[in-house]
């Protein structure tokens, strides 16, 4: 079998880079299949003022793998795109399975999968990491129906992403398959309900001095996580105040943040930068609300503002491959307080670290986190709730062996199965 994962190649930042990498990894464990990444050599149109290459990393996260690369689809290039096209095809793919994370590539991705539709010896598969997106607007829907609408086979992570594909298709029927099985009636459309597999491209190092890193930081005994892109909707701005009322009672925490402003990743000083941004700018206020756009997001302040110097260490930069597990492993827990949530890489990443989590009970959260089993759960935009569950946490800790019973269902080798079920 012959399985082509089009997406970000292991070169981009962000999760689903590594998603798409994993996939095709765990695609390849399966005896007698060939997999290829064809992916992107510009994500987004090219007035976005963001850096989306990953200029850090010296890990190879395909070493010892025979997966082949193809950088080849520019967003800004629809040329490339029947050049993505054509070169699939001739790869002679069985499946075809596309990462489908954000709106605005409905364009490209539903040219390129109206064009393999015309080859019905090829299964189409979009893997929905979301349907409604968090604006919500209705270019975003336009895109969306554009994007995904032609497809084969579905895969989502939740059953609040199968709803909102039923609410996007009002008129379509499909068939929700738990166990990779599609359906034989040419008019329903197969949705495999699957699950966000546990990232296993980064692991825990034995040799990592837990001890010394935390007194290199000041870091107390307790230490909350929150890690990844630095957005509104993940809410860092709601966990600073709420740690903040936390070590006002608690001497012994601390919160580590880990990731990058992703507003902040070009020169502001350059003239392309600035010409970017005002594109970007105008562009924002013809298609979204105003409050939507985030490039002023500065929830760092808080750190400052509310004293917390002592007890917050930040590293406001991209976390290189190599260096993820160190904030994993000296972390007793993380926190996704966010304002809304799609099945997320940091709930997957730290399930690989058998890290407990903290939540606010928006998308799929209440579904996939057991409250007092494998996490706590906070009220959205409920402050005082979030920091309750932080102390409720350090009062009646998650076992770490809860974690790994979790994430023991949650296996990238059962994903793929599911993915080649004939």
């Amino acid at each position: 079998m012959k399985v082509v994962c089009f997406g970000p190649g292991p070169k981009f930042k962000g999760g689903i880079s590594n998603y798409n990498t994993s996939l095709a990894k765990a695609l390849a464990k399966i005896p007698d299949t060939e997999v290829h990444i064809v992916s992107w050599t510009q994500q987004y149109p090219a007035i976005i003022p963001r850096e989306f290459v990953d200029k850090s990393s010296r890990m190879d996260l395909l070493e010892g793998s025979n997966i082949k690369v193809k950088y080849i689809t520019n967003y800004n290039n629809p040329v490339s795109w029947y050049e993505t096209y054509r070169y699939i095809v001739s790869l002679k793919p069985d499946k075809v399975v596309f990462q489908w994370a954000i709106a605005i590539q409905g364009l490209p991705i539903g040219r390129i999968v109206s064009w393999l539709r015309q080859h019905p010896d090829i299964e189409v598969i979009l893997d929905l990491h979301f349907v409604i997106q968090k604006e919500n607007s209705s270019i975003d829907k336009f895109f969306t129906k554009m994007g995904i609408g032609r497809a084969n086979t579905y895969i989502v992570h939740a059953l609040k992403t199968y709803t909102e594909l039923q609410t996007l298709y009002p008129k379509r029927n499909f068939h929700l398959s738990l166990d990779g099985q599609r359906s034989t009636e040419a008019k329903l459309r197969t949705v495999l309900k699957l699950y966000h597999p546990i990232y296993d491209l980064f692991q825990p190092q034995a040799d990592f001095d837990v001890v010394g890193f935390k007194e290199q930081h000041g870091l107390r005994k307790n230490v909350f996580l929150f890690f990844g892109f630095i957005r509104k909707y993940k809410g860092l701005h709601h966990v600073i105040p709420a740690f903040q009322k936390v070590a006002a009672q608690r001497d012994d925490v601390s919160l580590l943040i880990c990731g990058e402003s992703f507003w902040q990743t070009l020169d502001n000083s350059k003239l392309s930068t600035k010409i970017k941004n005002a594109l970007f700018g105008l562009a924002k206020k013809v298609v979204l609300r105003q409050t939507d756009d985030e490039r002023e997001y500065n929830p760092l302040a808080l750190i400052d503002q509310l004293q917390l110097q002592d007890r917050v260490a930040v590293f406001n930069t991209f976390i290189p491959n190599e260096d993820v597990h160190k904030y994993f492993q000296v972390a007793d827990c993380a926190v996704l307080f966010y304002e809304y949530a799609t099945p997320s890489g940091i709930e997957s990443l730290s399930y690989n670290f058998a890290l407990p989590l903290l939540a606010t009970k928006v998308g799929h959260f209440p579904e996939t986190i057991q409250d007092g089993f494998s996490g706590y759960l906070a009220e959205a935009d409920n402050i005082d709730s979030m920091a309750e569950q932080m102390l409720r946490f350090l009062d009646q800790p998650i076992s770490r062996e809860n974690i790994r019973a979790k994430t023991s269902e949650l296996s990238w080798e059962n994903y793929a199965k599911a993915i080649t079920h004939a």
